[in-house]
C-alpha cells in the first residue's frame, strides 16, 4: 500500500504527519541537518538521510561550472536522498542574495543598499522573479534570500547587504519575497509557507533574525543594545511583512541582543517569531551559527546543540561535522535535555516546507530552464536596477559655482583607483566567492569603465 505522504491529493498536514510518525529518532535528527555539498556522500545522504544541502560561498562543483554543471550535481544528490529509506528528497539552499551570484554567468543584480536607493518595490518584486528562474535552472530549491536587516551604523561591513536604516524602506522592498516564492492567495493562512510553483518560484529565507544591523559600533556579529520597544519598532519591523507572503523559511543571526545570542534565545525564536508573529514555516542557523554558543567555537558541541535546539532552532547549518551532530542530538533526546516534542516540532516545520516546495513530487531539475541564465531579459532588469539604484550628489550655494553634478560640457573625466574597471570589485561580495573577487570573475559589463565615459 502506497504511504500518505507520497500521496501529492492529501493534504499538507495529514502527509507531514504521517511521514513524522514512520520515521526513527535518528531519521527526525538528519532531517534537522543541512550539511556543506563538499560533505556529501552515499553515507551522508542514502544511509543517514541528511535533510538539506548548502554550498558555502565559493563552493562550486568545478571553476567556472556551467549552470548544467550545477543542476547535474544537486540531482545526483537528490537521487542518493531518494534512495534512503523514506525517500525523503533533500532542499538544496544557497546564497543567492543579488541574483544567482554563486553561478558563473549569471545575472548579477546590484546589492540591496542599491535596491534600498531605488525606492522601486515593484523592481525588486521583478528581481525576486528572474533570480528564482535562474536558481530553479540549476535544480536548487532554496534561496538565502532576504536580508532584510535594518542597518543602523555604517561602520557595519554588512551594511551593502541591508536596504536601508529606515525600516519602513526595509518593509516596502520585502516584496522580494513575493518575487521569489510567487504571490500567495487573498486566503492564503497567515504564517504558513508558501510557493507558488515548482518550476517558477523558490523558497526564500529571511535573515538575520534579529537585529543584525543594529550591533552596538557597528560590530559584526556584536551586540544589539536596546529595548524591547526599539527591537521591534526598528528590527523586527520587516519580519511580519515577510510572514504575510508566506516566507518559508528564516535564518537566525550571528549578534546577540542585550548579550543574548540569537541562535540561543528561546523569547525571540519560539515566543516571538513562532509565538506573536505566527511563522509556521522553520527557522535554520547560520553557518556554524551554533559554535559561537561556547568558547573555544564548537569546543563543547552537545552544548551548543542543546541550546540552539530548545531555544527553537529547526534546521542546524552544522555545515562540517554532521555525524558529530546526530550522534550529540540523538544522546541529548534519548537523555532527555531535548524533548521529543521539540524534535517533532521542528521536524513538523521542515517537512511543510518540504511539501510545499513539490520536492517530493518534483525532485530534480527542469532542462528547459537552463538558457534562461544569465539570459538578455535579465541583464536588461540588471541594467534598469543599476540605473535606479545611482545616487546624484549636488553641492554648492550658488548654481555658477558647484562642483557636482559634472558639467555636462566637461571634455576630460578622471577615472581612477582599483575599482574603476574592475567588474568583480563593483559586483561586490557574494559574488562567485564569498567576499567576491577582482577582476573577470563572471561574465557581463562593468557598472561604470574609464572607456565608457571616455565614450
Amino acid at each position: 500500500e502506497r504511504p500518505l505522504y507520497k500521496d501529492a491529493s492529501a493534504p499538507v498536514e495529514a502527509r507531514v504527519r504521517d511521514l513524522l510518525g514512520r520515521m526513527t529518532l535518528r531519521e527526525k535528527a538528519a532531517q534537522m541537518a543541512q550539511i556543506e555539498r563538499t560533505v556529501v556522500s552515499p553515507r551522508a545522504l542514502a544511509e543517514l538521510a541528511a535533510g538539506s544541502v548548502l554550498n558555502a560561498g565559493g563552493s562550486a562543483p568545478r571553476d567556472r561550472a556551467s549552470p548544467a554543471d550545477w543542476a547535474r550535481m544537486v540531482d545526483d544528490m537528490q537521487r542518493l536522498a531518494l534512495s534512503s529509506r523514506l525517500a525523503v528528497p533533500i532542499l538544496y539552499g544557497t546564497d543567492a542574495v543579488h541574483g544567482h551570484n554563486n553561478v558563473f554567468g549569471a545575472t548579477v543584480f546590484p546589492h540591496n543598499v542599491g535596491l534600498g536607493a531605488s525606492r522601486d518595490a515593484e523592481l525588486v518584486r521583478k528581481i525576486g522573479e528572474a533570480t528564482a528562474l535562474e536558481v530553479r535552472a540549476t535544480g536548487i530549491h532554496w534561496a538565502f534570500a532576504p536580508c532584510v536587516a535594518v542597518c543602523r551604523d555604517p561602520r557595519w561591513g554588512r551594511c551593502y547587504e541591508s536596504y536601508s536604516e529606515d525600516p519602513e524602506i526595509v518593509r516596502s522592498l520585502t516584496m522580494i519575497v513575493t518575487g521569489l516564492q510567487g504571490q500567495p492567495p487573498a486566503d492564503h493562512p497567515h504564517g504558513y509557507p508558501f510557493l507558488a510553483s515548482v518550476r517558477d518560484n523558490v523558497l526564500a529565507c529571511a535573515k538575520h533574525f534579529v537585529g543584525d544591523g543594529g550591533t552596538y559600533k557597528g560590530i559584526n556579529e556584536g551586540n544589539a543594545i536596546c529595548s524591547p520597544d526599539d527591537l521591534e519598532r526598528i528590527h523586527t519591523k520587516p519580519y511580519p511583512d515577510c510572514i504575510a507572503q508566506g516566507v518559508a523559511t528564516v535564518m537566525a543571526s550571528y549578534s546577540q541582543w542585550n548579550g543574548e545570542p540569537l541562535h540561543a534565545s528561546r523569547h525571540l525564536l519560539t515566543d516571538v517569531l513562532k509565538g506573536k508573529l505566527g511563522f509556521e514555516g522553520f527557522v535554520v542557523s547560520d553557518w556554524e551559527g551554533i559554535d559561537r554558543l561556547c568558547e573555544p567555537r564548537g569546543s563543547d558541541y552537545r552544548y551548543c546543540v542543546a541550546q540552539s535546539v530548545n531555544a527553537g532552532m529547526d534546521m542546524i547549518m552544522i555545515p562540517h561535522r554532521f555525524e558529530k551532530f546526530l550522534e550529540d542530538l540523538v544522546f541529548l533526546v534519548e537523555t532527555g535535555e531535548i524533548s521529543m516534542s521539540r524534535i517533532d516540532d521542528a521536524v513538523e516545520r521542515i517537512l511543510r516546507v518540504k511539501f510545499i516546495s513539490g520536492v517530493f513530487e518534483h525532485p530534480f531539475s527542469d532542462p528547459s530552464l537552463l538558457d534562461v541564465v544569465g539570459c538578455k531579459e535579465h541583464r536588461l532588469l540588471a541594467r534598469e536596477a543599476v540605473r535606479k539604484s545611482l545616487v546624484l550628489l549636488k553641492n554648492g550655494k550658488k548654481q555658477s559655482e558647484t562642483f557636482l553634478p559634472l558639467a555636462k560640457n566637461a571634455k576630460r573625466i578622471l577615472v581612477a583607483g582599483t575599482h574603476a574597471d574592475n567588474i568583480g570589485y563593483q559586483c561586490g561580495g557574494w559574488t562567485i566567492a564569498w567576499h567576491g573577487d577582482s577582476g573577470k570573475i563572471t561574465l557581463g559589463k562593468q557598472k561604470l569603465s574609464f572607456a565608457g565615459i571616455c565614450r
